[in-house]
């Protein structure tokens, strides 16, 4: 018997020309992949227009999910970005290079290329029609965080008998909104009570984000509906780590959006006193990611400071392959936030069995215990730990990584649903 299950598609219908994924667009399609791959359920896609649940095309949007996985993966048949072969190549030659942003430079008719995505994407929001009715199924699942910017949507399908599942990524911008742009602690305030009022079950991506969820609702004065802490599962293109090739110089990698709360001035202050005291020895540090929100200390360090040109180097929209090779190859993986939900680029690092020295935060002490965790604040600390990975790269422990069958066997039993072969 066939179940029915609508999918709220907002985020990744507006993904669609995006080079690259975020942590949050690789859950939806994951989740997208594991709905549309089971034999036993329909899954509906739906997105959100004006309040209200519209059906997106579902052969477009089959075929849509495919083009993504295809191209956030980096399969064999795609070119290395230029990014990359600028990355690897400055990381191959021992000496200094004369740039430390190795993003691609603007091409002269990027603006008609945006202009031309963006019609794209509108096409595609098109490519949908109203909902005559809600079908008859049992479960709606919404993992982007869209469409919870007012409660009409959820209120309306726990009317209609079905039970709503939301996944709450972090409740940063309301704990820690000081890293978010200004509003976004407003905006995602009004998305997790609405989660909170109208949601049949609450699913985090860790313990830590259920506490923190918890305590919101407490000083809420709701009651919570049931909440399961389930972690997440892993690329596998993320995990099938290459040959290794040692570079003439040791690096050390960090990923994910350059942003305030990543505490990457930091890491940019002790990476210059590295090079006062190790000169031509010092390590480079190769930044993966793209430009977030307050990163102005940051770019004031790569663009200004002398000690660190030739040392740091900047890179985004790399595809899964290229990105598994430059972390495996690299001294360790840092992670100095100061605030995580769950952090993926260093639960991939330690699955790829790479070294990692992370910041001492509940998420890091939650995923990756076994990591040198050091506080966020401690500099010397900090210091002292790449001066040793430098001289001598540490061992990373044996680790095993949570997987998307794992996740989603916790799901389906946790909801109710069939297991994988039942």
């Amino acid at each position: 018997m066939t179940e029915d299950i609508l999918f709220d598609a907002s985020r990744l219908v507006s993904r669609t020309e995006r080079s690259s994924p975020t942590g949050v667009d690789r859950v939806c399609l994951a989740y997208a992949e594991w709905l549309l791959d089971r034999p036993d359920v329909r899954m509906i896609p739906v997105r959100s227009k004006h309040d209200r649940l519209v059906a997106v095309d579902p052969v477009w949007f089959r075929d849509s999910v495919r083009q993504l996985r295809s191209r956030w993966s980096g399969a064999v048949t795609q070119p290395m970005p230029e990014a990359a072969s600028r990355l690897l190549d400055a990381l191959n030659d021992g000496g200094p290079v004369a740039r430390s942003v190795l993003s691609p430079a603007p091409a002269p008719d990027v603006g008609d290329r945006n202009a031309g995505r963006r019609l794209r994407v509108w096409k595609q929001f098109f490519r949908s029609s109203r909902l005559s009715e809600l079908p008859a199924g049992r479960h709606y699942f919404n993992v982007g965080h869209t469409s919870l910017n007012t409660p009409d949507i959820l209120a309306s399908l726990r009317a209609h008998g079905v039970d709503t599942v939301v996944l709450l990524h972090d409740l940063i911008p309301i704990t820690h909104p000081e890293f978010c742009r200004p509003g976004d602690g407003d905006k995602h305030r009004v998305r997790v009570l609405t989660a909170l009022k109208y949601a049949s079950r609450i699913l985090v991506n860790s313990r830590y984000t259920a506490h923190e969820l918890m305590r919101f609702a407490d000083q809420e004065g709701l009651e919570a509906p049931p909440i399961d802490a389930i972690h997440l599962g892993l690329e596998t293109g993320l995990v099938a780590r290459p040959a290794a090739t040692p570079t003439p110089r040791p690096y050390f990698v960090h990923v994910g959006t350059i942003e305030a709360r990543k505490n990457l001035a930091f890491l940019l202050t002790i990476w210059r006193r590295l090079e006062e005291m190790m000169g031509d020895k010092a390590p480079r540090l190769v930044l993966v990611g793209r430009y977030g929100w307050e990163n102005e200390a940051v770019l004031d360090h790569l663009e200004r400071s002398p000690n660190l040109r030739g040392l740091v180097h900047q890179a985004s929209n790399l595809p899964d392959s290229a990105l598994a090779t430059l972390v495996s190859n690299a001294q360790a993986v840092v992670a100095p936030s100061s605030v995580e939900g769950f952090d993926l680029p260093a639960v991939e690092a330690c699955a790829l069995g790479v070294p990692l020295i992370a910041s001492d935060i509940p998420a890091h002490r939650e995923l990756v215990p076994q990591a040198e965790l050091i506080d966020p604040l401690d500099g010397l600390g900090w210091l002292a730990a790449l001066e040793r990975a430098t001289l001598k790269k540490p061992e990373a422990p044996a680790y095993r990584a949570p997987t998307w069958d794992d996740h989603f066997a916790e799901v389906a039993r946790t909801l109710g649903l069939k297991p994988a072969g039942a």
